[in-house]
């Protein structure tokens, strides 16, 4: 498997050079290969909100598989769901299929919260009636032990609660309607003809007991935000990212509309509480792709740097690194568990590379670059999306494998202190 080691104490260590890297810096970055085609491996999605594909003891990463990502999936594609073993040297097995996946998101794996070392939900649909539903899958009892399908509004798992008890619920239907790389072609959407339907929106989902609750619909978006926004009341509105914050009491997401329509679209980011109470537009717009960092402080940028937020007096409350650091703070960015460590991706054209950023001391290092090929823009894009461990100490992205022909692949990229 390809190996390379990316070191930031160049002097001393004698490595190439990293790109924009720091003279001297405590920190070293090693990137291993660990997928291999001629099927492509991903997990998919950012791994913010503590989005973690390692099971608890790590034993465990959680990927998909598939034949061809030469275009958009189809109701009839299937991917593969594997498990890859750490101390096999990441030998997959597979434990499950999914008919309700995309490039971007993947199938929206979660590992469950409140049993981190055996169970994971991901997103399926029912091949008769396209209806999306979301699944709790147990590697040890190795079967489905839930599927929670709501036949009303069939909805997914927009987003698991951090910790744990409930997922956010979304309509991955409308989303292929209006913004198909976000959602799964051909599902079910039960409000075709309706713009702000009263009857979906952010669902709440009890795992436990499996009951549902509309937390907030977008008929009740639209009635908040016409009077400053008078466009949202023209055109079909949806759901994009919705995040929990790490205490589980507090929601972020995106109302967006005509996304397609990069002068005038809707893209309005909102919170409200755990129980859908006290929802509103926040003042400040933090980019599309903010992470959570504690309690009502997130992570996003705001005038080309990255920076502290606070959702409750909508402020900025404190920068995060500098513009060597961050030169491109929109894009993909994660907190590590531990809620010391920053990663980020950082593109140029086809290619990306990985700033991991120490906030103690605000010691960073980067990776070299990895080739995204024909997969730099589009529906079929590979995001930077990078994914922490439960050790903070190693994330996961996805690049083009090392080998003909171009398969996108799963890197490991494992953090070292040399101080």
């Amino acid at each position: 498997m390809r190996r390379t080691t990316i070191c930031l104490i160049l002097a001393t260590l004698g490595c190439g050079q990293a790109p924009d890297a720091p003279e001297s810096a405590p920190l070293s970055i090693e990137v291993r290969q660990i997928t291999q085609g001629p099927e492509h491996h991903f997990f998919g999605y950012i791994g913010h909100v503590q989005n973690i594909p390692w099971n608890r003891s790590q034993r465990y990463i959680l990927t998909l598989r598939v034949g061809l990502i030469d275009r958009a999936p189809t109701a009839e594609d299937v991917a593969e769901i594997l498990l890859l073993d750490a101390e096999d040297d990441f030998r997959p097995r597979k434990v499950a299929e999914t008919r309700a996946w995309n490039p971007q998101q993947g199938s929206m794996m979660y590992w469950n919260p409140d049993r981190p070392d055996t169970q994971f939900f991901f997103n399926d649909r029912d091949p008769e009636t396209n209806r999306i539903f979301c699944v709790l899958f147990d590697v040890e009892e190795n079967r489905r032990v839930r599927e929670y399908r709501f036949e009303d509004t069939p909805i997914g798992n927009g987003g698991v609660r951090q910790n744990g008890g409930a997922f956010l619920g979304i309509n991955y239907g409308r989303m292929a309607r209006l913004r198909p790389v976000t959602g799964y072609a051909e599902a079910y959407d039960w409000n075709v003809d309706d713009l702000a339907p009263a009857n979906d929106g952010v669902f709440h989902v009890d795992v436990e007991s499996g009951e549902k609750r509309l937390l907030a619909s977008f008929a009740q978006m639209r009635d908040l935000l016409k009077e400053d926004h008078p466009r949202i009341a023209e055109v079909g509105l949806f759901i994009n990212h919705t995040l929990w914050n790490r205490e589980g009491d507090r929601i972020f997401f995106f109302v967006r509309g005509d996304f397609d329509n990069r002068g005038d679209r809707v893209n309005i980011p909102l919170t409200m509480r755990a129980d859908g109470s006290e929802l509103r537009e926040q003042a400040v717009f933090i980019g599309g792709h903010p992470e959570w960092e504690s309690d009502a402080t997130m992570i996003g940028h705001v005038d080309e740097r990255l920076v502290l937020y606070d959702s409750e007096a909508m402020e900025v409350v404190g920068p995060l690194g500098d513009a060597e650091t961050f030169p491109d703070p929109e894009n993909d960015v994660a907190l590590s568990p531990d809620g010391g460590w920053i990663v980020q991706g950082l593109e140029d054209g086809a290619k990306t590379a990985y700033t991991v950023f120490r906030r103690a001391d605000g010691a960073w290092a980067r990776t070299g670059w990895y080739d995204q090929g024909d997969f730099s823009e589009g529906d079929l894009r590979i995001d930077p999306a990078p994914k922490w461990n439960r050790t903070s100490d190693a994330f996961l992205f996805s690049s083009l494998g090392s080998k003909a022909p171009a398969t996108r692949q799963l890197y490991l990229a494992t953090v070292s202190s040399t101080r």
